[in-house]
């Protein structure tokens, strides 16, 4: 199982890859690290931090994907009706877009700091933008 470091804001996570949910996901994902970004509040979906990618192309289709993603689970939707683009629940997560509901690949999920999700979530919503680096350990 591989482990990775999430460093948002002034948060670290410590998170491992669903390699045998989402193995297609995560390797193209792993080929990208270390991943450096932003996470924005979300618009349409809830309790949850995002980071729009634009037309940025990981090469895979859907696996493990769901439009619910408990807190503490990060998904990346692969792009097609929507811009692609990675999204991490902290709280209660109906996922969609101004075009309606999505659903994303859950490729991560984080193991440590669960009790900082909210403070990060609040913090990315009142403070604005937060810097997000994902490392594999």
């Amino acid at each position: 199982m591989s482990q990775l470091i999430v460093h948002a804001g002034d948060f670290t996570f410590h998170a491992r890859f669903e390699e045998q949910l989402a193995p297609k996901t995560c390797a193209a994902f792993r080929r990208a690290m270390p991943f450096d970004s932003q996470f924005i509040h979300v618009r349409w979906s809830g309790e949850g931090v995002w980071m729009p990618l634009g037309d940025l192309d990981f090469g895979v289709g859907f696996e493990n994907h769901t439009s619910y993603p408990a807190p503490g689970q990060i998904i990346l939707y692969p792009g097609g009706i929507s811009e692609t683009e990675i999204l991490l629940a902290y709280g209660g997560v109906h996922f969609a877009s101004k075009v309606g509901q999505l659903a994303g690949n859950h490729f991560i999920t984080l193991t440590s700091g669960l009790e900082n999700l909210a403070a990060l979530g609040k913090t990315v919503l009142w403070h604005g933008a937060q810097k997000v680096r994902f490392e594999e350990m």
